[in-house]
């Protein structure tokens, strides 16, 4: 619970606060400042600055917090892929992640990483891993990561091209079985 102090106004955990607000206000669409979010979670308008030094450190906060989410997300029920079917059900994932939150998504991955912020390379990194982890899992005899960065950018491209209206996102089934499509596509032809 917040309360006032002699050094001014102390909030339980203003970090926090401030990326919740951050992605309500993102991925509803809204425009938002560090003062705004301030005037939001109600502190002074200097109080987020004790926590990101600007608003490309809080998008980067945004971001980490969004690579974690879809990395939860792909996860799923814990169990690294066994089949080429299994890997892409994990495309599906990553694609269908893309749609719920397009504007998170968008900014998960319209910048470069900022390597500055061990959180967010943490986060990415985590990502890279578990791909590598799925891909040694189903290719035990082949090498994980240009498989991993393969498949990654078959779902990546996937996803923007259906956030961008370049293929049709009518329904989250028909998505699916056109992210299944592709990556069954690409396995018979290296089959």
């Amino acid at each position: 619970m917040s309360t006032s102090t002699k050094e001014g106004y102390h909030h339980g955990d203003l970090r926090a606060a401030l990326l919740s607000s951050a992605m309500t206000r993102l991925e509803a669409g809204d425009q938002f400042s560090l003062r705004a979010l301030a005037r939001e979670v109600g502190v002074s308008p200097a109080a987020p600055y004790r926590h990101f030094d600007d608003r490309e450190a809080l998008d980067s906060a945004l971001t980490a917090v969004g690579l974690r989410e879809l990395t939860a997300e792909l996860v799923g029920d814990g169990r690294l892929p066994e089949t080429t079917e299994d890997l892409a059900e994990l495309g599906v994932r990553y694609v269908g992640f893309a749609l719920r939150r397009p504007a998170l998504f968008r900014l998960m991955f319209g910048s470069a990483c900022d390597l500055d912020n061990p959180e967010r390379v943490a986060a990415a990194a985590e990502i890279r891993s578990l791909l590598e982890l799925s891909m040694r899992n189903v290719f035990p005899g082949a090498n994980p990561a240009p498989l991993a960065a393969a498949g990654w950018g078959l779902a990546h491209g996937l996803a923007f091209l259906h956030l961008e209206g370049k293929l049709p996102a009518d329904s989250p089934e028909q998505v699916a079985a056109d992210v299944r499509a592709a990556f069954a596509a690409i396995v018979s032809i290296n089959g």
